[in-house]
C-alpha cells in the first residue's frame, strides 16, 4: 500500500477505483466495501484507491464539541487498511477551507480533480460537501459528464452485517470489549508509547508499563482490568490492562493506563506497544491495603490467563481469514463415483482460508443426495440443466465473492497441501491472472497427464500442446519441467484464476459448451497483458476421460470447432486472412487421415466442426469486436503478452522432424 498525505503531489491513477469515507474502526462492513474496492480495481485493470480524512471532519467543523471518541487513530487506522492489500491510501488534510467546498466543487474538484475516477463505490447514505448537501444522487446526475460510474453499497447490504462504528464505540463504552471484537473482526486496541510511572506495580510484584495514549479523542475503554494481549516487536504476550485512577493508593489519583506482561522483564521505556483488549475481567476496586491488592491482582492474572488460552483459536481464526479466499469448485455431471473417491482428499486440505463448492450440471445420477448425506459441508449449487464446462463454471462463479477461483475435475485426487504454492504463486505477483499445478496421470502417477502436464502452449497456428505431453505423446516426469515458468494456458482440470478477473474477463465463453474454453479465457489475459504461470511446487492427479473421453467423436468435433472459435476471437485480422483457411486445409488432411484410420465418426466430427464454424461466423465475429473494446478498457499493458507461443508449426515439428518432446522443441 502506497501512503499519501499531499493532494498536490498525487501520482497520475489508473482507472481508479475510489471510495470515501472515516473508516473509523475499519469494521467487518468498511472490510467488505474494500473488497468490492479491489475486486472492482482488478476486473477493469485499475487501482484501488481509499480516500480518507485527518483530523477528523467533526473536530474542524465543531471545534468545540470534544465528544467525538475514535475508535481507531489515525496511525492504528493506516495499519489496519494497510492489511486489506488496498493499492493506494489517502489521507487528506482536512481543513476549514476544504469544509466549505459546495458538493459541485467537491466532485469537480476533489474527486476528479484530483483522482479522475473511473468508478466511485459508495454508501447509500454517504453525504459530502459544506452542509452535507451533497449525496448518491448527486454523484449520479454528474456521472456522464465527468467520466466516472457510481457503485452503491445498498442499504440491505449493510444492514446485513449489523455493525457500524456507532454499535462497537458503544460496546467500548460499556467494557464489552468481547462484542466490540466481534463487529471489528479483530480486538480493540489501545496504541502509545511506554512512559514511567511511580513504578509501584514493581514493589509488588506486578511491573506495569504505563502507556501515554497521544490522541486526545481515542476511545477509552471505562475503568476496571482487562485480559489483553500486548504487541511488542512482533511477538504477541499474554498480559491484562488497568485503567483507573488507583483508589487503593489514596495518594495517586490521576487516571493511568497500565500494562502488566505476565512474566516480561525487558525494559522498553519510549516503546511503542500495542494492546489488544480481548475481554473484560472487573471494574476497578478501592481496596483496604496493599496486601488486599497484591492478592486481587494475583487473582485476575489467573483470570486473564484463561480468558487468553482459549483467545488463541479466535487469534488464530482471524490469521487464517487474513489468508486470501478460496473457492474450490468443483463441476460434476453423473460423477457420483468420481466424487465418492476423491472429494475426501479435496476436504483434507490443509489450506487455512478454502470452502469447496460442488456445482452439479442437472445429474441424472443420485449426486447431489448423496453430497448432502455423506458431505454436509460441502455448499451445493445445482443448475437446472447440462450447460456444459463452459456456463456451467460461469452460472456457478456467479455469485461467489473469493478472491481466487480453484476449478477442479471431479476426478482429481489432491495432495493436502496443494493449494498453499498456488496461491503464494498468485500472491506474489498481481498480474499472474491464473496458475496451474504440475498434473500428473492418476492411474501412472510417474507420468504426466494429458490435460495440461506442466502447463499449456500454442504454435502460430493455434495448435495447443503442454510441457510434458505434444499430442498423443505423454512423457515421464523426471523432473525435467520443475521450474516455475510463464505458460500459454492453464488446464481446465485445476487451474487458479483470480476471482474477479474471471468475471471481469467475462469468464468462460458460452458457445464453446465445453474444451478449449480455458485456452480462449487465457488467451484473453495475455492479451490484456497479464501472465499464466505454472508452479512445480504442486502435484495434482488426474484421471482423465471421466465425463467426455479423449477418444470420442465428440470431443474430436468440439475440439476443432472452438479452436476455429479462439482463432477467430484473438488473432489478428491480417492474420486471420491466411490462417483460417491453412487451418482449414490442415485439418482437413486430419479428417482424412481419420477415414485411412478407418475412424469414421471421427472424419465426420471434424466436417461437422467446419459447418459449425461457418454458421456461427457472424456471432464469433460479434463477440471479436465486443471483445476488442472491453480489452481497451482494461489492459495493464499497451503490448499482448506472447510467451508460451511456439514460433512455427507444432505438426511439423512433431509428425515431420520427429521431435516427439517438449524439451527438444
Amino acid at each position: 500500500m502506497k501512503l499519501h498525505r499531499d493532494l498536490n503531489n498525487l501520482p497520475q491513477f489508473r482507472n481508479a477505483v475510489i471510495t470515501i469515507g472515516s473508516f473509523d474502526g475499519v469494521h467487518c462492513g468498511h472490510r467488505k466495501i474494500i473488497k468490492k474496492v479491489k475486486d472492482l480495481a482488478l476486473a477493469t485493470g485499475g487501482e484501488s484507491i481509499i480516500i480518507t480524512f485527518h483530523p477528523h471532519p467533526r473536530q474542524i467543523i465543531y471545534p468545540k464539541d470534544d465528544s467525538l471518541k475514535l475508535i481507531t487513530t489515525t496511525e492504528e487506522k493506516i495499519h489496519l487498511l494497510e492489511k486489506t492489500g488496498i493499492d493506494h491510501l489517502v489521507i487528506v488534510p482536512f481543513t476549514f477551507e476544504f469544509s466549505q467546498l459546495n458538493a459541485d466543487e467537491y466532485i469537480q474538484k476533489f474527486l476528479v480533480g484530483k483522482f479522475e475516477p473511473k468508478h466511485i463505490v459508495i454508501g447509500y447514505d454517504h453525504r459530502f460537501g459544506m452542509n452535507r448537501q451533497g449525496d448518491i444522487n448527486f454523484l449520479r446526475w454528474h456521472e456522464r459528464n465527468l467520466g466516472y460510474k457510481v457503485v452503491e453499497i445498498e442499504e440491505a447490504e449493510i444492514d446485513e452485517l449489523g455493525v457500524s462504528s456507532t454499535r462497537i464505540r458503544e460496546a467500548v463504552e460499556s467494557a464489552d470489549v468481547a462484542a466490540a471484537s466481534r463487529l471489528l473482526g479483530n480486538y480493540f486496541t489501545l496504541t502509545g508509547k511506554v512512559v514511567k510511572g511511580q513504578q509501584i506495580g514493581t514493589t509488588i510484584g506486578y511491573p506495569t508499563a504505563n502507556l501515554e495514549i497521544r490522541e486526545g479523542s481515542k476511545l477509552i475503554p471505562p475503568d476496571g482490568v482487562y485480559a489483553c494481549f500486548a504487541k511488542h516487536d512482533g511477538e504477541r504476550l499474554h498480559a491484562m490492562l488497568y485503567i483507573g485512577k488507583r483508589p487503593t493508593l489514596k495518594k495517586y489519583q490521576n487516571r493511568t493506563v497500565e500494562v502488566n506482561i505476565f512474566g516480561f522483564q525487558k525494559s522498553i521505556y519510549e516503546d511503542e506497544l500495542e494492546v489488544e483488549l480481548v475481554a473484560f475481567i472487573r471494574p476497578d476496586a478501592d481496596l483496604k491495603d496493599i496486601e488486599s491488592l497484591k492478592a486481587q491482582i494475583a487473582k485476575d492474572q489467573e483470570a486473564a490467563e484463561a480468558i487468553l488460552q482459549k483467545a488463541k483459536i479466535q487469534v488464530v481464526a482471524w490469521q487464517n481469514l487474513e489468508n486470501p479466499s478460496v473457492a474450490v469448485v468443483i463441476l460434476n455431471y453423473n460423477g457420483k463415483n468420481f466424487l465418492e473417491k476423491h472429494l475426501p482428499s479435496v476436504l483434507a486440505t490443509s489450506y487455512a482460508n478454502y470452502k469447496v463448492y460442488v456445482a452439479d450440471n442437472a445429474s441424472k445420477d443420485d449426486s447431489i443426495a448423496y453430497l448432502k448425506k455423506q458431505f454436509p459441508t460441502v455448499s451445493i449449487i445445482q443448475l437446472n440443466q447440462n450447460f456444459g464446462f463452459s456456463k456451467g463454471y460461469n452460472l456457478a462463479l456467479e455469485d461467489l465473492d473469493e478472491d481466487y477461483f480453484l476449478l477442479l475435475n471431479s476426478d482429481v485426487e489432491v495432495p493436502t497441501n496443494w493449494l498453499e504454492p498456488l496461491v503464494e504463486m498468485m500472491q506474489k505477483d498481481p498480474t499472474i491472472a491464473a496458475v496451474q499445478p504440475k498434473i500428473r496421470a492418476l492411474g501412472k502417477p510417474e507420468y504426466f497427464e494429458y490435460a495440461g502436464a506442466a502447463g499449456g502452449w500454442i504454435d502460430s497456428l493455434g495448435y495447443p500442446f503442454a510441457r510434458g505431453r505434444i499430442f498423443d505423446t505423454v512423457e515421464k516426469d523426471n523432473g525435467q519441467y520443475d521450474n516455475a515458468v510463464e505458460i500459454f494456458w492453464a488446464s481446465g482440470c485445476c487451474m487458479m484464476v483470480r476471482g474477479p478477473l474471471f468475471k471481469g474477463f467475462g469468464g468462460f465463453d458460452n458457445d464453446f459448451f465445453a474444451h478449449l474454453e480455458e485456452i480462449d479465457l487465457c488467451w484473453r489475459f495475455k492479451r490484456a497483458g497479464y501472465k499464466v504461470m505454472f508452479t512445480p511446487k504442486s502435484t495434482v492427479f488426474h484421471l482423465g476421460g471421466g465425463t467426455l473421453g479423449y477418444h470420442s467423436p465428440y470431443k474430436t468435433y468440439l475440439n476443432f470447432r472452438n479452436s476455429y472459435y479462439t482463432l477467430l476471437k484473438n488473432e489478428p485480422i491480417l492474420k486471420l486472412a491466411f490462417l483460417l483457411p491453412l487451418r482449414l486445409a490442415m485439418d482437413t488432411v486430419a479428417a482424412f487421415n481419420f477415414l485411412m484410420q478407418a475412424k469414421w465418426l471421427h472424419a465426420q466430427a471434424v466436417i461437422a466442426a467446419f459447418f459449425s464454424f461457418f454458421l456461427a461466423l457472424v456471432l464469433f465475429i460479434k463477440k471479436r469486436l465486443e471483445l476488442e473494446l472491453l480489452l481497451e478498457r482494461i489492459r495493464i499493458s499497451p503490448q499482448p503478452n506472447r510467451q508460451g507461443i511456439l514460433p512455427g508449426s507444432i505438426v511439423l515439428k512433431y509428425f515431420v522432424l520427429q521431435k516427439k518432446l517438449f524439451s527438444r522443441l
